[in-house]
């Protein structure tokens, strides 16, 4: 059981099924967690919202918003980042605005933040970490097809996350990610009900590897991009 009491810790995407998961372990822990969100709907049926400092509405791909996140958290130990998002788009119907979108959603919301977090650990002069969301197209290209657009811009992230991890190492700021396949959230089991459910990563399991990945008893991994497939 890692210990995060006394350390606040920022989770983009907080209020999603996986984001969920990752707050509950980190307060169980004695974390406490800043959580930005996009509508007030989010923040009003957020179950942790009285144990967690909520920060909006915000747009992560805004310069301005993502500092303001990190602002209003202050000293900070860690920063995760949930936030994205998917599209299955055949490449004969994606559009410019289509993969602008993904990119948007999914590197520049991590870029962000990313940029964000570290002048935020930097102040503090303590080291820290940072923990991405990639996906498993990132590192297995093909799967992405039918979704290419949505492969790239999560492969942007592993490698964002690995040019970062090393940029930052002398800091003492360790950055990884974490390559979720299919999750099992209520969302995809109605997208895809005749599949296996049974051997998608849970939600708990993924966000444990996480939390080891942020937590201080993480001293030496940096620059990973760490399978959580599951028995998928």
């Amino acid at each position: 059981m890692t210990d995060y009491h006394g350390r606040a810790v920022v989770v983009t995407g907080g209020t999603g099924a996986l984001g969920q998961a990752v707050v509950r372990a980190l307060l169980a822990r004695g974390a406490s967690c800043v959580v930005p969100y996009v509508a007030p709907a989010e923040a009003e049926r957020f179950p942790f919202k009285d144990r967690v400092t909520l920060v909006g509405p915000v747009d992560l791909a805004s310069d301005d918003d993502a500092a303001r996140v990190y602002d209003r958290a202050g000293a900070i130990w860690a920063s995760i980042h949930l936030a994205g998002g998917f599209a299955m788009t055949a490449i004969g119907e994606t559009m410019r605005v289509d993969v602008l979108k993904m990119l948007e959603m999914n590197l520049v919301t991590c870029q962000l933040c990313c940029a964000a977090a570290v002048r935020a650990l930097r102040r503090t002069g303590q080291g820290g970490r940072i923990v991405n969301v990639a996906a498993r197209p990132a590192l297995e290209p093909r799967l992405a097809a039918g979704m290419a657009a949505y492969g790239a811009s999560k492969a942007a992230v592993a490698a964002l996350t690995q040019a970062l991890a090393e940029e930052v190492a002398a800091d003492g700021i360790l950055v990884n990610a974490v390559a979720p396949s299919i999750i099992d959230t209520p969302a995809n089991r109605a997208a895809m009900p005749k599949a296996r459910h049974e051997l998608w990563p849970k939600v708990d399991e993924i966000a444990a590897t996480i939390l080891f990945l942020a937590s201080p008893d993480n001293r030496v991994t940096r620059g990973a991009i760490v399978p959580v497939y599951g028995k998928s």
